[in-house]
């Protein structure tokens, strides 16, 4: 008999969505983690980073101040020891409250770094508190789980060094306060970091090789976001690089060139900071799978619909099987693996339907297919969309910036993509995601009752606006 009936290689979200769920279902569950459960999203990811930039939204609302007819000195500095402190403590926190679930769910948890050996075996070099204890352990297991993340992707030329070249481990560990910042990588991470650093007084510049912010949402998102980070001050440079072998680094910061991607006039940027968010790889590498027959393309893990490699019995989630590579969609992942492990099989794993949210200022939020996604692939669709100018909460909360666009089908009507800039628009994504979720149609969306004044509204008469129905715009 084996010891397990089911191991999860790596404690992330979709390795303790998987471990957790799989033993409500009757397994008998270890996960092992070598780090600190909770993986990136908990410690290097998503919630310090929303800390900080809560920081940052708060430090602009006071800015507002006197607007609301409130007489405050305003803001005049920002101690990042302050922000640093309040973020950690929030961090240990939930990394409390996680591994009290371990014993709630009946998981054992183990400390050490898992290699798979094949034969339905892994075996485990333990560590504690100090590190390696040298001592290794097998263990055998009907099913396996792989959710052993990613990592920061390292860029040659621009090697960071925590001083003046940094990534986005170095900024939700520390307490960086730069006068100027050069961001690399226009996409969610570095678009949330820009914000939070201009928020902090930073003049700041983004550099992103793609020919738009956000390269992955609709074109209509990306040109608000530009729009709205323009308006704050930054300067932006889409389908630029930078120019080889120019980077210069300085005791008080970085001198580099940059680049059109077609060619064109060159232009010298220089900045007390730079942040690499060039995006993240799988960690795949040294766990074993040459040991199975799992396939492995460019780093990343296949999968089908169930989670499940090629070889039996193993299967895989989150970032290290590529995709959207967020921690909600991780869990989804790791959730439908549970199920399938269990014999009891959940629906197939749909992308389409997985929100997307950035949070920087303006927040932007999405679910289903864009406006040229759907123009790829000669689907008929109607758009409609409204701006949170037209909604009274939005000027009842001093931000009226941004958009929601619903898009529907020409014929059937069905929800096919929403997609939202502005104030709360992470929140309000959900109300989209089970709109998709259900096959709702725009005429079941719109004429969902909203309540008066809430920021939710825009979303029901951004879907009477596609079905000529809208009554307030």
């Amino acid at each position: 008999m084996a010891d397990h009936d089911l191991l999860v290689l790596g404690g992330g979200t979709g390795g303790y969505a998987a471990a957790f769920r799989a033993s409500q279902l009757g397994k008998r569950v270890a996960l092992i983690e070598e780090a600190k459960v909770g993986g990136t999203c908990l410690h290097w990811g998503c919630i310090p980073a929303k800390a900080m930039l809560e920081t940052g939204d708060l430090l602009a609302k006071i800015g507002k101040a006197s607007d609301f007819g409130v007489q405050i000195t305003p803001a005049t500095g920002i101690d990042t020891t302050v922000v640093g402190a309040r973020r950690d403590k929030i961090v240990a926190r939930m990394h409390a409250g996680l591994k009290s679930l371990f014993k709630k769910n009946n998981v054992e948890l183990i400390t050490g770094r898992a290699t798979l050996i094949g034969g339905g075996a892994v075996e485990v070099a333990l560590r504690d508190e100090s590190g390696p204890t040298g001592e290794k352990k097998s263990i055998s297991t009907t099913d396996i789980v792989v959710a052993t993340g990613s990592s920061v992707r390292r860029i040659a030329g621009l090697e960071t060094d925590g001083r003046v070249i940094v990534d986005s481990d170095q900024i939700t560990t520390g307490t960086l306060k730069p006068s100027s910042v050069i961001v690399i990588g226009g996409g969610a991470v570095g678009c949330e970091f820009a914000s939070y650093f201009r928020d902090l007084g930073a003049e700041t510049t983004i550099v992103e090789m793609l020919p738009a912010l956000v390269p992955l949402e609709d074109r209509d998102a990306s040109k608000e976001l530009t729009r709205a980070f323009t308006k704050r001050g930054m300067t932006i440079h889409v389908a630029h690089r930078i120019k080889e072998g120019s980077l210069v680094k300085r005791a008080d910061g970085v001198d580099l060139q940059i680049e059109p991607i077609d060619g064109g006039e060159v232009v010298a940027l220089s900045a007390e900071l730079i942040v690499v968010a060039a995006g993240r790889v799988p960690n795949s590498g040294e766990i074993g799978l040459e040991n199975t027959k799992a396939v492995v393309e460019r780093g990343f893990i296949k999968v089908d619909a169930q989670m499940q490699t090629a070889e039996p019995h193993l299967y895989a989630v989150g970032d290290v099987i590529g995709g959207l590579q967020l921690a909600h969609v991780a869990a989804h992942e790791g959730m439908i693996a549970a199920h399938a492990i269990a014999g009891e099989p959940l629906h197939a794993m749909d992308y389409v339907k997985q929100p997307r949210a950035t949070y920087c200022r303006p927040e932007v939020a999405s679910v289903g297919y864009t406006t040229q996604e759907l123009e790829r692939d000669g689907v008929p669709f109607v758009a409609g969309q409204v701006p949170f100018l037209a909604i009274a909460k939005a000027h009842v909360g001093g931000d009226a910036d941004g958009f929601c666009k619903v898009l529907r089908h020409a014929e059937s009507g069905v929800i096919l993509g929403v997609h939202m800039v502005g104030p709360k628009v992470t929140d309000l994504i959900a109300e989209a995601s089970l709109a998709l979720e259900l096959g709702a149609t725009a005429t079941q969306l719109g004429g969902t009752t909203h309540p008066h004044p809430t920021l939710s509204e825009i979303v029901g008469e951004a879907a009477l606006v596609s079905i000529g129905r809208s009554v307030n715009f």
